[in-house]
């Protein structure tokens, strides 16, 4: 049976899709330099503060999944017996 491709089976997809995401994300960090913050604390007015907030959280959400994971997994068979 042929595997049916999708769109990330071509490397240069992935790369097109990459850059673009990569543009965007410079696009809303430049974005943020013409935009008034109304930050509650003191750092939310540091340049780049929501950018990195948001990395950070995203990396501490990967490695709570990965630990969750390990913490939830049942076997294969678990709901069988």
């Amino acid at each position: 049976m042929k595997k049916e491709l999708t769109i990330f089976d071509k490397p240069e997809n992935v790369r097109r899709l990459r850059r673009g995401f990569f543009i965007a994300l410079v696009l809303v960090l430049l974005a943020e330099a013409f935009v008034d913050m109304h930050g509650e604390f003191h750092v939310e007015h540091y340049f780049g503060f929501y950018a990195v907030y948001g990395f950070i959280s995203y990396v501490s959400l990967i490695f709570v999944a990965k630990f969750l994971r390990k913490l939830l997994m049942r076997k294969e068979d678990y709901y069988d017996n």
